[in-house]
């Protein structure tokens, strides 16, 4: 038998037929530069049609190239890449194209000012003019209390039903079924129905003057409980049953090994879950806006009287501007970037709190 070597001249086998590692980013940015020549030749650019046609074109470029080149399956490859990219690319540009517009717009109004003092208007009697005063303390208050008071409730609530249906409840259990349903639906449930159903709650039991941040709490725990128990009962299930079976062989009884074992393994997780429970509820603005309506007055009272918070801030001064349009929507851009400051640091003590409590770390 005679092998014959490959001669010097001829390509290796693992090397040919195959497109540059450059060519993708190079073929997208000419295509690019080509599509954006003919817009400005033509009479105009749109940073739509340029964005569209670039994709296009670059996806069916590279598609055509590498088929020819390299292979069919190889083609369809980079074009599914491209595909994917494109579609990552249109999910990503509306969230940094909100961001920029809340933190651009925010930035100019937000000052030491505008955190410590409360905003409103007031009525100048020497110019006979209504002046407003830029300022969010009282929707920070707000805020925080209303959301305080929520978690409060919730999170027991949430936590020992996910460990009643996790640890205690067998698998055909009614009641067990009864609460998996009631949670699934409570958590597709719209916010202002929450809102409504807190108002009706309390206007039965106080009043039709039940505006109170109390009732706007009522509201999102609504909205907070489904949640805390879904991602509380996800986080048990992980803990291995061999953690349980040590435990109860030691003689452990079944209420200590819940508390030091089950959930001091899941806490990392459950611990995280609420604060984004946190984060999902703080920006609500239909259930508080019915619940607890809204003042320029500073109120802590969550038990007495409308409360401010800061997306219900935001609202009517954007939507229902006052004489002086320019300080209202500042106001309102104000209350937004604070709000996202607030969305921010809640998610980053989520991951601190997953990084401190996680078991290979203790």
């Amino acid at each position: 038998m005679t092998v014959t070597a490959p001669s010097s001249s001829s390509p290796l086998a693992l090397t040919s037929g195959q497109l540059p590692r450059f060519i993708e980013p190079a073929l997208l940015v000419g295509v690019a530069v080509v599509v954006a020549i003919i817009q400005l030749l033509l009479g105009g650019f749109a940073l739509a049609t340029w964005l569209i046609l670039s994709a296009v074109l670059y996806l069916i470029a590279i598609g055509v190239g590498s088929s020819i080149v390299e292979n069919r399956r190889k083609a369809v490859d980079r074009v599914v890449r491209g595909l994917v990219t494109v579609a990552f690319l249109l999910a990503v540009a509306p969230l940094i194209s909100t961001l920029w517009t809340v933190v651009s717009k925010g930035l100019a109004v937000v000052n030491w000012n505008f955190v410590t003092q409360v905003g409103g208007t007031a009525f100048n009697p020497d110019t006979l003019e209504v002046v407003a005063t830029a300022g969010a303390w009282q929707a920070i208050t707000g805020t925080l209390i209303i959301t305080g008071i929520a978690a409060l409730i919730s999170v027991p609530i949430g936590v020992l039903a996910a460990v009643y249906l996790v640890e205690y409840a067998q698998p055909n259990n009614p009641l067990r079924r009864a609460i998996t349903f009631l949670v699934d639906v409570m958590t597709g449930i719209p916010s202002i129905v929450a809102g409504l159903f807190a108002f009706s709650l309390f206007s039965l039991v106080v009043g039709p003057k039940a505006f109170s941040g109390f009732s706007a709490s009522i509201a999102l725990c609504v909205l907070m409980i489904p949640i805390v128990i879904r991602s509380t009962e996800e986080m048990l299930r992980l803990v291995p049953a061999d953690l349980r079976e040590a435990s109860l062989a030691l003689g452990v009884p079944r209420s200590a090994t819940i508390i030091k074992v089950v959930l001091r393994t899941a806490a990392s997780g459950i611990i995280t879950g609420v604060v984004l429970a946190v984060a999902r509820v703080v920006g609500e603005t239909a259930p508080i806006f019915i619940a607890a309506s809204f003042t320029d007055n500073f109120n802590a009272n969550p038990f007495e009287g409308p409360m401010q918070t800061l997306p219900v801030m935001a609202y009517p001064a954007y939507s229902f501007p006052g004489q002086d349009i320019d300080a209202s929507q500042a106001n309102a851009w104000g209350a937004a970037f604070l709000l996202v400051v607030l969305v921010v640091i809640f998610n980053l003590i989520a991951r601190i709190v997953a990084a401190v409590f996680a078991p290979k770390a203790r």
